[in-house]
């Protein structure tokens, strides 16, 4: 496990400050170390951007807006590179504090599928943080808004794409709550946030949230007293009914999640509506997916998923389970489809000198999910989007 400097614990222990102290003027009183993640001037971020321009925009949401810019990163005059650079709302000192808590996290966390922070600056009342640049965006707009897919085909991800991108968020969020000394609960686990590189590797983000919760070897489940918090959709119904934020919170939200890559719908706006429509699966199933899932392998996603989003916490799985079972379901995709390749190579050759077959003949080449039961989730899905909210 990699060692977390010492120098950084301290800043989750801030010295308190009296009320009359204007918060944007903190940023002289942040001595943060240089050696885990650079401090970029203000200078530096308004070239990067060419002044804020319009067509390097690339979104924004409540916490900030986002811009594609190039910058000097590792002091090479001749090099700069491409990233991404949140500008920071700082209407209020609570978003001051949510940025710092943000740059002093991310500089902790190393992992494949975790965004990457650059650095940072703080200066003359503005904030902002330097991310390595996703070239392919966010899962959401591959899923379900395929329009802000700038420059690609605007084609669906594949399932076994799907799939991986589902495992590498899973061992993300694993890492958090157990591969790092204290268990840290995302809290805002959705589409928007898992980004995808060149390679289409996810990148977890949207840290603005997280919580930072007990030593991870306590082995006890963490519940955390905390201001509700997170996108309504994927926030986790117990959190609301009781106020306790667990890491099975983060379960919940990546089964919704799940469900979004399975039925390529919104979970905040598409799903609830077929829900109230009496819809059900497989009729819910992307379309582009029918035929494509091996049943063995939807069997044990739609198992996983409806798990994930039980109503209680205690009856979920941990992450680390998540992440095995997905593992398995892509091993059951990959057999199945090998087994149906050799099928029809072996009908491909003992045909070659009979006539052609009938055009209908090629819809068998599609599984079918007569023997797959959806009862249970039929069931238990409307619990979520019905019952009503305090």
């Amino acid at each position: 496990m990699r060692r977390i400097p010492g120098s950084v614990s301290r800043f989750f222990f801030p010295r308190k400050k009296s009320s009359h102290e204007n918060y944007k003027n903190t940023e002289k009183d942040w001595a943060f170390p240089e050696e885990l993640c650079r401090r970029f001037s203000l200078a530096e971020i308004t070239t990067a951007t060419q002044c804020f321009d319009a067509s390097l925009f690339i979104g924004s949401g409540v916490f900030g807006s986002v811009y594609k810019g190039r910058i000097k990163v590792n002091g090479d005059e001749d090099r700069t590179d491409v990233v991404a650079i949140k500008r920071i709302f700082t209407d209020s000192e609570r978003q001051v504090r949510q940025f710092r808590a943000e740059v002093e996290l991310l500089c902790q966390l190393r992992h494949t599928n975790l965004i990457s922070l650059i650095g940072f600056c703080q200066e003359n009342g503005e904030c902002f943080i330097v991310y390595n640049y996703m070239p392919n965006g966010s899962l959401r707009d591959y899923l379900y808004e395929t329009c802000n897919i700038k420059n690609k085909d605007a084609f669906p991800l594949t399932w076994k794409q799907r799939l991986k991108i589902c495992i590498g968020v899973a061992r993300a969020i694993h890492y958090l709550h157990a591969g790092v000394k204290h268990t840290i609960i995302h809290r805002n686990v959705k589409c928007w946030n898992i980004l995808l590189d060149q390679n289409l590797v996810p990148k977890l983000s949207g840290f603005v949230l997280s919580k930072r919760g007990p030593p991870v070897l306590s082995n006890a489940l963490i519940r955390l007293n905390s201001e509700l918090a997170g996108t309504k959709g994927y926030i986790d119904p117990e959190y609301v009914w009781s106020g306790q934020l667990t890491e099975k919170s983060d379960v919940f939200s990546f089964g919704m999640v799940l469900f979004e890559v399975l039925c390529a719908k919104s979970c905040t706006r598409d799903i609830p509506e077929c829900v109230k429509k009496g819809d059900t699966f497989p009729a819910m199933i992307d379309p582009f997916l029918v035929g494509k899932v091996a049943p063995g392998c939807l069997r044990k996603f739609m198992n996983i998923a409806e798990r994930c989003v039980r109503l209680s916490g205690a009856e979920r799985p941990t992450m680390g389970e998540v992440e095995v079972e997905l593992e398995c379901a892509l091993e059951l995709q990959e057999s199945a489809d090998a087994i149906k390749q050799l099928k029809e190579l072996g009908t491909t050759a003992s045909s070659s000198l009979a006539p052609p077959p009938p055009a209908a003949a090629h819809d068998m080449e599609d599984y079918t999910y007569q023997d797959i039961s959806f009862s249970e989730i039929n069931e238990n899905l409307p619990h979520i989007y019905l019952r009503e909210w305090p």
